[in-house]
């Protein structure tokens, strides 16, 4: 037993509320939905960045390292100045949707070092230049650029060279659940003298504008390098400083004359800048109080040198704040290594731990408070001006039950600040190896009746909640169930399974009810989370051509869904046979599904075709005209997804579910065929459920697993290969519509631009394969082998298949025989500079030849699925509770 995992049950028992604080401040808070109030919905020209540091936000907070309680009511961040910079840093910058040639586009460096799952320790790190920061260089240069052409980088602008930037490493360490030790160290890397500010920020979100309560808390100084914050919910706490500091304060209040030319009295959120940068006194408050201060720390460091300074935030005040802050960092960072060591016991190389590390670091580093209360939001408050009259009509009018106010594990708290429901589920697995509690609890929570809809629609993102992402919270559920089972040794978390199901059930009829529009078992959805893979846009309730398409990957995942739904019943009925009836529903239903992708609407239509041995989305034209649109991409591949083993035993103890079975099995000889060999007991007496017989299956991996096609060095490509000379071209109305194979950044504006399926290598999707084939083997065993690589004449089990395809993935981060990292692709400096080279970014998507990281860059999300592929597969304990 670590202490992090005592802190863990301590934190469960609700003995201690170790989560209280935590990373929860955002990095981007404006050009975001919530914080949006024009009638047009342009949510990244409402704020933009120049206009953040004088906007007091309504929904939420930003900061560099930031902190908060989770109510975010008392927030804790860095700020910087390097004397040459026009504004403090107290943000991180990047470009606007618009802006950058690929979409938005943060533009610094920063890395998530480590984090334990109470955030007892955290550790990140910024590389903050010492030349003045090319904002509008930046903007300008991307702006010149087109989709053709590669990114413009931070990097690019030689800002870097010789070294000349400061590292800033933030350390945090509780000494008790609510008390933080913040270590702010500061090193000059480059090869002479330079100086920089280190302006520690503390305040509190404002709550009081709105017009519904007018109490205002306060800080204030309360001794020479001690600040009070009292607020009446959350009470006092004490921020002491060990360094000689100018202390600042003002108020976090909108700067109406500088936003708007209406003037108003008093400080506001960008009175510490103002003062800084301006050296203007009225900007900041005469008398040592206000709702936002910080110190004002001043240093030259000569090179290669560093400063520290070291600051407790605590409910109690301490006559020796400092007393024994060392040794508490250093126990809690050993506490840290010990969690972790225990974690990666069978984990043998130092490469893999450290990649996993950082992975999780990532993904707990990426927790935020998210705060959106639709029916407000679409009402307005009465303290401000009415919202426009549109937004009645607008985005997610549809959805005022909405109310959100918890911490969230986001995509990427810079360019993806929100959650998304997809993202999320593929989260919580690798969170699930250090923090199931929490892992479940994110998979509840969006079931909660705050925040599905009436109609069991699962919230999408603030963007569009009504969008369609696959149905894979069953999935995350099922698998979150059964590693949380194997942490506990065997004990069954049965009422996290329960009612997370009931809440399943309705998303499930929403499912059928709403994307089944012909009732035939043939399922649409749209882009399902696939941005541009489709030949247009296939979220479109107009397509170019009329009609309607009729989705492989809608179907399948469907079939998917049905199958996690079958399993989960088949576990509840071990307690209460009641739920035998509903496992039955779904086999049925899933048979029916099966039978529907061999003949849409009876009509002799296959999503498989013969000739091509692939599966590929059918367009349904309004002359009922059927054109099969042959693109090689992924939805093709995701019929793999739906499979399931069922061991012998269910059957002997589920007699009311075997009878039903067995009496619909000889009834429907015609479905019953269509499941692989159901009626042949596999490896170990093992039934097999899947959309793909065994011949079926082998001719698709065939394509899979060629290097010509899907299989990359690094993975499953999104798209096949075979487009990049011979791309899919459809002629309609006069419009050509092609699919050409990208293995890079979108030529395509479809989403905003700044995703590719097109070619590049994505972990959710790859991941999935990877599951797919060991279930699969569970069932066929060793004796059933596919060539792999095709034309290779190397046959391999399903198990080693996928093991090669896991090792490609984790290729992507480790260094190769010349020491270089794909997911740094050319870049000299990330590659070779020993201050850069084991610092990792976990991007969103990877380029389907090199390797190149693209896309978000700390999409830790999905993308620290990493962190459990390197996981050893441990066997399932028997023991069960």
């Amino acid at each position: 037993m670590t202490a992090e995992k005592q802190r863990l049950i301590e934190d469960r028992d609700k003995v201690k509320n170790w989560r209280q604080w935590g990373p929860y401040l955002t990095e981007r808070q404006w050009g975001t939905v919530r914080e949006d109030y024009s009638s047009e919905g342009h949510a990244w020209q409402y704020i933009s960045h120049d206009m953040a540091r004088s906007k007091a936000y309504r929904w939420g907070e930003e900061g560099i390292a930031g902190i908060s309680d989770d109510q975010q009511l008392l927030c804790f961040s860095v700020a910087l100045w390097n004397k040459k910079d026009p504004i403090i840093k107290e943000r991180f910058f990047g470009l606007t949707n618009p802006e950058g040639n690929h979409g938005e586009d943060v533009k610094e460096l920063y890395y998530y070092l480590d984090s334990t799952p109470t955030h007892s320790y955290m550790r990140m790190l910024y590389k903050y230049p010492q030349a003045e920061y090319p904002y509008s260089q930046l903007v300008e240069e991307s702006s010149k650029r087109t989709k053709q052409d590669p990114e413009y980088e931070l990097v690019d602008t030689g800002i870097f060279a010789d070294n000349r930037y400061f590292d800033v490493e933030v350390t945090y360490a509780k000494a008790e659940a609510n008390e933080l030790l913040i270590q702010i160290t500061v090193t000059n890397r480059g090869p002479e003298r330079a100086s920089i500010e280190v302006i520690p920020h503390l305040w509190f979100r404002n709550t009081w504008a709105w017009g519904y309560d007018g109490y205002k808390p306060e800080i204030y100084l309360d001794d020479a390098g001690t600040m009070k914050a009292s607020h009446r919910q959350l009470g006092s706490y004490y921020l002491f400083c060990d360094t000689k500091a100018e202390a600042l304060f003002c108020e976090n209040e909108t700067n109406t004359w500088r936003l708007y030319q209406h003037f108003q009295e008093g400080t506001f959120k960008d009175g510490i800048n103002d003062y800084i940068i301006f050296n203007y006194p009225v900007a900041i408050n005469k008398i040592n109080k206000g709702t936002k201060a910080a110190f004002r720390i001043d240093w030259t460091l000569n090179a290669g040198k560093s400063n520290t300074v070291r600051l407790r935030l605590s409910p109690e005040f301490h006559t020796k704040p400092f007393h024994l802050f060392d040794a508490i960092v250093e126990a809690r960072r050993q506490e840290a290594d010990a969690f972790y060591q225990d974690l990666q016991r069978d984990t043998p190389d130092e490469e893999s731990r450290m990649i996993q590390r950082q992975a999780l670091g990532g993904m707990l580093w990426s927790k935020q408070f998210y705060y959106y209360d639709l029916d407000v939001w679409l009402r307005g408050d009465p303290g401000m001006p009415p919202p426009p009259h549109e937004r009645k009509r607008g985005r997610n009018n549809d959805w005022n039950h909405h109310h959100s106010a918890d911490i969230i594990s986001m995509p990427d708290k810079w360019e993806y600040p929100w959650y998304a429901a997809w993202d999320l589920a593929f989260h919580a697995i690798p969170i699930a190896l250090i923090d199931p509690e929490f892992a479940k609890n994110q998979l509840l929570l969006l079931t909660k009746e705050w925040y599905m809809h009436p109609n069991g629609q699962l919230p999408a993102y603030e963007w569009s909640f009504s969008d369609v992402n696959p149905p894979v919270h069953a999935w995350a559920t099922w698998r979150v169930y059964r590693i949380d089972s194997k942490l506990q040794d065997g004990k069954r978390d049965r009422k996290f399974l329960e009612e997370i199901f009931h809440k399943l059930l309705l998303n499930f009829t929403w499912w059928v009810n709403k994307k089944d529009v012909n009732g035939n078992n043939i399922f649409q959805g749209g882009f399902l989370g696939m941005d541009n893979i489709g030949v247009f846009d296939r979220s479109s309730t107009h397509l170019p051509t009329g009609g309607h398409i009729e989705q492989s990957d809608g179907t399948s995942w469907m079939a998917m869904f049905t199958l996690n739904m079958l399993r989960m019943s088949l576990e509840l009925a071990k307690g209460n046979p009641t739920y035998q009836s509903l496992a039955t529903k779904f086999f049925e239903h899933f048979l029916y599904i099966a039978g529907a992708m061999s003949n849409v609407n009876n009509e002799g239509i296959n999503l498989w075709d013969e000739e091509d041995e692939f599966f590929y989305d059918v367009l349904h034209l309004p002359n009922n005209e059927r054109i099969k649109l042959k693109v090689r991409s992924m939805v093709g591949l995701i019929p793999l997804f739906a499979v399931e083993v069922l061991d012998e035993d269910i059957f002997q103890k589920m007699p009311e579910f075997t009878a039903r079975l067995d009496w619909f099995l000889q009834n429907r000889p015609d479905l019953a065929n269509l499941i692989s060999r159901w009626g042949d007991r596999g490896k170990n007496q093992r039934h097999l459920l899947s959309l793909l017989r065994g011949h079926r299956m082998k001719r698709l991996l065939k394509r899979m697993l060629d290097q010509n096609e899907f299989l990359s060095p690094y993975g499953i490509r999104a798209l096949s290969h075979i487009h990049l000379n011979n791309p899919y071209v459809l002629q309609a109305n006069g419009t050509e519509f092609s699919v050409r194979y990208q293995p890079g950044e979108s030529d395509s504006y479809l989403f905003g631009g700044n995703s590719n399926w097109r070619g590049p290598v994505w972990f959710p999707v790859n991941y999935l394969i990877i599951e797919s084939l060991y279930r699969f083997h569970n069932y066929y065993g060793d004796d059933f082998k596919i060539e792999h690589p095709t034309g290779s004449g190397q046959l391999l089990t399903l198990r080693q298949i996928a093991n090669d395809l896991s090792k490609r993935m984790i290729a992507l981060f480790k260094k190769d025989d010349q020491g270089l990292r794909p997911i740094y692709g050319k870049n000299e400096l990330m590659q070779t500079n020993p201050h850069f080279q084991n610092n990792l970014l976990f991007h969103e998507y990877f380029d389907g030849d090199t390797g190149r990281g693209l896309g978000a860059n700390h999409q830790t999300g999905w993308t620290g699925l990493v962190a459990k592929l390197i996981q050893p597969i441990q066997p399932h304990k028997k023991k069960q509770n």
